[in-house]
């Protein structure tokens, strides 16, 4: 198929959401471009960095836990055809907060639903288990052993080489907007070169908006998120797995994973940072950005107070403004498909992503009314962690 420029599926964008869903279709048989201007799980990307959490809590929101369920389950798929086990880390994930949280209580009830094993912990057994951790202010945990962490930039990287190797066409390139109403017939890119398909599915995380800022400037908010990996004392193992899970606390809108291939124990703040521009925004963390998570240290993982910050990174979160994806067609052109909006716990669904989307463009299927376009408003308010 190499240098052929006609396809079933152009996928512009080759992030999380873009490499599945082109996997996804040529495992259908569907002739698929995949085009990415940067290269797969790059380092400006929602979906670059060393790790992210795969977990199956959500609260009451079921679809984002069977999602997480049937992808694990995919994701562990690709990693043993691939001979990249590594590339998923069952660590466990443990959710903290005070007792008596709806949010835990509802994920109790989900969690059961989908027959998902889990342990329960109250104040007592977790001061027992993890004494490593300060339980100032909680009360109760659960406890998914079977959840962990998913390398993300090379995983992505495997996923694209998967497609790939099905018979997926991958350029590098930056792809114009395509400006039009009723169908389009091609892409182009900076460099002149061009693509024919039947179908264009744009996965561009934070450079939507930019793209097509008449439809998605003021519904997709990216934010600025550091990330900090620690340190941890010589010699001492209750920073890393099994003695460390990886670790979800509602309470502090924090998380974290323990010290995984030697990189340091690495954790973040998940309130939504200020709105960037993932082109022209600064990639490296401030002098208050290093306190407060030097504070929160102090305070949470004593242990770990005066631990040498060895790695920093700034990423983006690409929010909708309630935390649901967007994966929906373009209002005016009927063959452009938005796939977006990972809102910080998009990486781990990448294979129900791609999935969805091969449905809606070959299956004529009913689309989820909470990825719709027109479910998405202009101001945040916060409803998915």
């Amino acid at each position: 198929m190499p240098g052929d420029s006609s396809y079933d599926v152009a996928v512009v964008g080759a992030g999380v959401f873009g490499a599945w869903t082109a996997l996804q279709l040529v495992r259908r048989g569907k002739r698929v471009l995949l085009v990415e201007a940067y290269g797969p799980g790059h380092s400006r990307s929602s979906s670059g960095d060393e790790s992210r959490v795969i977990r199956m809590g959500y609260g009451a929101d079921e679809i984002y836990t069977r999602w997480s369920q049937e992808s694990l389950l995919e994701w562990k798929e690709l990693f043993a055809a691939t001979r990249n086990e590594t590339l998923f880390q069952e660590t466990g994930v443990l959710w903290l907060a005070e007792a008596g949280n709806p949010a835990l209580e509802a994920t109790r009830q989900v969690l059961r639903r989908a027959g998902i094993h889990f342990r329960e912990h109250d104040a007592a057994s977790l001061a027992k288990r993890y004494p490593q951790i300060n339980c100032e202010g909680i009360g109760t945990g659960i406890y998914e052993p079977e959840s962990g962490v998913l390398m993300a930039r090379r995983a992505v990287a495997a996923t694209v080489a998967e497609a790939v190797r099905l018979g997926a066409d991958y350029r590098v390139g930056e792809v114009a907007a395509p400006v039009s109403s009723g169908k389009i017939a091609r892409i182009e890119t900076a460099a002149g070169e061009a693509f024919e398909a039947r179908e264009f599915v744009f996965a561009c995380g934070a450079w939507l908006g930019k793209l097509f800022p008449d439809v998605l400037k003021s519904r997709i908010f990216p934010t600025r998120q550091p990330v900090f990996f620690c340190g941890v004392p010589a010699g001492d193992s209750r920073f890393s797995p099994p003695a460390l899970p990886t670790w979800l606390v509602k309470n502090d809108e924090c998380y974290g994973m323990p010290n995984l291939e030697s990189r340091g124990f690495k954790i973040a703040i998940d309130r939504h940072g200020e709105r960037v521009d993932p082109d022209s925004q600064s990639r490296i963390v401030t002098e208050r950005e290093v306190r407060e998570i030097r504070q929160y240290l102090a305070f949470r993982f004593p242990a770990l107070r005066d631990s040498p910050i060895v790695e920093t990174r700034v990423c983006q979160y690409e929010n909708t403004s309630s935390g649901d994806f967007l994966i929906d067609r373009h209002p005016k052109m009927s063959n452009v498909w938005f796939a977006g909006g990972g809102s910080g716990h998009g990486f781990k669904h990448g294979p129900a992503v791609g999935e969805y989307l091969a449905r809606l463009l070959f299956e004529n299927v009913r689309g989820e009314a909470r990825f719709s376009l027109s479910s998405k408003e202009t101001a945040q308010k916060r409803a998915v962690y």
